[in-house]
Parts: structure tokens; C-alpha cells; sequence
């Protein structure tokens, strides 16, 4: 009989390790297998910042809740769709989207949310940080996936990079009261 694993913290063997499955798409072999990796760290990444937007969405509180818990909801909406972009491309390539909870945690490159969050205020903040870090890695998605020759998979970079940045807007906009000069800006950077 075997035994269940479940519950152990037992790493994957390569022969566990997911292969490429045949199909008539037309990019080589090793291509689309370089893509489906990349893919897949991003994946946990869209992953992580998903479950990040519920936590702001359910714990948020303060003079502006009902604002950011339905704004923190549409981002999660949102985010879910580009889970499903990026997932279902590496479907296509043949591969396997490796999205589990416990991939997602040990992949992420994203800080971890704050928990003590509580007012509106902590948690724009801690969801800003997410979203520009996930920004950040799907820019650099977009390069790495053209670069590999899978314009389709940067494409689908391109679209998810310019929702996250609207995001990012839209969540920002509840900090940004006053301007500043642009060498304070780069100062920040």
C-alpha cells in the first residue's frame, strides 16, 4: 500500500517534475520549456498577489472602507483573469501550470503581505508595495519571453503589465495628496 505523502515536506524528484506534453505548436521544444518555467514563476507571483488583494479586501477597515474593500475586490477580479492568462499559456505550450499553495510559497519572489495591517491607509500601502513588485517582474517577463522567441507569451505579459499598472494607479491615488519635485522622486527610488 502506499503511503501518503500529504502533509510532508517532501521536494518533488526530477521524475515528479512535470514534463512538456506533445502538441502541433509550432515553437521548438526547448523554447516553449524555457517559457512554461519563467511562466510558472510568474504564476506564483500572480498567485501571491491575488491571495495578497483578499487579505486587504477582508481586513481593511477606517473612514474610507467601503471605498478600498470593493476597490481591493476588483483588483483581486482582476488579478484572478491574469492567474488564468498566464496559467493556460503554459497549458498551451504544453506544459503544466504549477500553482498549488505550496509552489506559490515557495516560488514568489513578492514580500510577504504585512499582517498587522489594519487601517486603509496600511493596507494601500501594503498592496502598492505588491503591486509594483509584481509589475516589476512581469516587465521583466515581457523581455524575457520576446527574447525567447514566444511573442504570444509576451503579449500575454504586455496585457497583464498594463493592467497591474492601472492598478497600481488607482491604489496609489489614495496616498498621493500632495506633489513633489523630481529629484525628490528619484530620491525615493
Amino acid at each position: 500500500m502506499a503511503r501518503s505523502t500529504r502533509g510532508s515536506a517532501r521536494k518533488p524528484a526530477a521524475a515528479d517534475r512535470p514534463r512538456l506534453f506533445r502538441t502541433q505548436n509550432d515553437l521548438p521544444a526547448a523554447t516553449r520549456a524555457e517559457v512554461c518555467e519563467l511562466l510558472n514563476k510568474r504564476l506564483a507571483d500572480c498567485i501571491d498577489l491575488q491571495t495578497q488583494c483578499k487579505q486587504a479586501h477582508w481586513n481593511v477597515k477606517g473612514p474610507s472602507f467601503i471605498a478600498l474593500h470593493k476597490l481591493f475586490d476588483k483588483i483581486n477580479e482582476e488579478v484572478e483573469d491574469y492567474v488564468d492568462l498566464i496559467a493556460e499559456r503554459v497549458i498551451q505550450l504544453g506544459g503544466v501550470a504549477e500553482g498549488t499553495a505550496r509552489v506559490v510559497a515557495s516560488r514568489s519572489v513578492l514580500t510577504d503581505y504585512p499582517l498587522t495591517a489594519v487601517t486603509g491607509m496600511d493596507h494601500v500601502a501594503g498592496l502598492a508595495d505588491a503591486l509594483s513588485q509584481f509589475g516589476r517582474v512581469i516587465r521583466m517577463a515581457i523581455e524575457e519571453t520576446d527574447e525567447l522567441g514566444d511573442k504570444d507569451a509576451a503579449d500575454i505579459c504586455t496585457e497583464v503589465s498594463r493592467g497591474i499598472d492601472q492598478w497600481l494607479w488607482f491604489v496609489e491615488a489614495h496616498r498621493q495628496g500632495e506633489t513633489i519635485t523630481v529629484a525628490a522622486a528619484a530620491k525615493d527610488e
